[in-house]
């Protein structure tokens, strides 16, 4: 069997291009549609607002809410696959012309069954431009320094948008209407969708998945340790908007407090991201992966949101909450950078969408996990169990780590 584009051999193949000093026209574009539609991104956390003013039982609301999550998993797979068969530009101008259609039947719809339908479509496409991105700037950019800064400005951009929804949503929520908001979240999509068609090149056919790309990515053990690895680590990213808020409730904490823990995210974020950027560039140049550091980033999260299982009070809560963020900094980054490296040039969008599902999958599990210690041990297990989840990221980078600097698989 021939070595596969993933053998540890090519990631050290060949030199590493020098940076560019500016970022191409497409990627500032990208970046700042990416910004745009999150900042507009009113659907997702608004969601359940919307369905408690229609007064659905709890059942409904379950079920509402689960099909999203279904479509959101289901919706990096299918992008990051389209955006290897038909294009980077078809596909994410597409899903952006779908969500324009989508958000205002979910802002429309009534009874159970249209709630579902819409909330399936609107979570297949809501999240779309994560692996159709990261492909394109691996297409776009030769070297790993330039796609490391490019991955931590992105972060950074989605968490400053995700704080300007919060902003607007809650001042605007009850004078306009929530349907309103998102209306507007389906403009801000159409208005991207155009601005792909615009500045993003139709894809070269080089570009197009091969008939191997699809299956080869499926039973890589590169990208699935990768993958498993990442998920561990992002549980905790995802407790701060699941777990968080039912420990604060406990505490009989309102609502404007758990509000505090998502500024004093964002705000960590808007800080650190121009320090730590540069360094994880610099980084980014060495020619072994980032394993370590993805490892690094487990423990950091898990001790940094396990804490919030140790206090009670609001400024407590929110401390935990900016402890974590170094973790989530580093860890966006390095495992795209892992990605990058591990991932054939004709197969970027499919392993995108493989490794995108980590984020959806680590939503479904910190509230799962963060019920079950709750009932079982209260906030205490709920730290420790948070803490274990990272350090068990941390531990699956080390046969990670031995994998990829495995001697290459010769030709059979």
């Amino acid at each position: 069997m021939p070595a596969t584009a993933s053998s540890p051999r090519l990631l050290s193949a060949s030199p590493p291009s020098p940076a560019p000093t500016r970022w191409p026209p497409v990627i500032w574009a990208l970046l700042i549609g990416t910004f745009a539609v999150r900042a507009a991104g009113f659907v997702y956390p608004y969601l359940p607002y919307r369905l408690d003013e229609l007064h659905l039982d709890m059942a409904a609301v379950s079920t509402v809410l689960a099909l999203w999550g279904a479509g959101w998993f289901a919706g990096q797979l299918l992008c990051g696959w389209l955006a290897d068969r038909i294009g980077r530009r078809a596909t994410l101008a597409g899903a952006m012309a779908v969500a324009a259609a989508g958000f205002p039947l979910l802002a429309e719809a009534r009874t159970p069954m249209a709630l579902g339908m819409a909330a399936a479509l609107s979570g297949l496409v809501y999240d779309a431009p994560r692996p159709i991105l990261t492909a394109v700037v691996a297409d776009t950019v030769p070297d790993e320094s330039g796609r490391a800064r490019i991955t931590g400005w992105r972060h950074f951009a989605v968490n400053l948008g995700a704080a300007v929804t919060g902003l607007v949503g809650g001042a605007l929520a009850e004078p306009v209407g929530i349907p309103v908001l998102f209306w507007c979240n389906a403009l801000m999509c159409a208005a991207f969708a155009v601005v792909v068609l615009r500045v993003l090149p139709p894809s070269a056919p080089e570009r197009v998945l091969g008939p191997r790309g699809h299956r080869e990515a499926f039973t890589d053990p590169l990208l699935w340790l990768l993958w498993l690895a990442s998920l561990l680590t992002l549980v905790p990213v995802a407790a701060l908007f699941s777990v968080l808020p039912m420990m604060m409730a406990q505490d009989g904490l309102p609502p404007t407090a758990y509000g505090w823990t998502q500024v004093a995210s964002a705000a960590a974020v808007i800080v650190l991201s121009p320090l730590l950027n540069p360094w994880l560039a610099r980084r980014a140049k060495r020619p072994a992966p980032m394993v370590g550091l993805l490892g690094m980033s487990g423990i950091i999260l898990g001790a940094g949101m396990g804490s919030a299982g140790l206090v009670s009070s609001a400024a407590g809560y929110s401390a935990a909450a900016a402890l974590s963020v170094p973790g989530e900094i580093v860890a966006f980054v390095a495992a795209t950078d892992i990605l990058n490296r591990i991932t054939p040039p004709t197969s970027r969008g499919v392993y995108a969408g493989i490794w995108g599902t980590t984020l959806a999958t680590a939503v479904l599990c910190a509230p799962a996990l963060g019920g079950w210690a709750l009932a079982h041990g209260g906030h205490h297990l709920v730290a420790l169990t948070l803490l274990t989840t990272g350090l068990l990221g941390a531990a699956l980078c080390l046969p990670l780590a031995a994998l990829l600097h495995r001697p290459s698989r010769a030709s059979a």
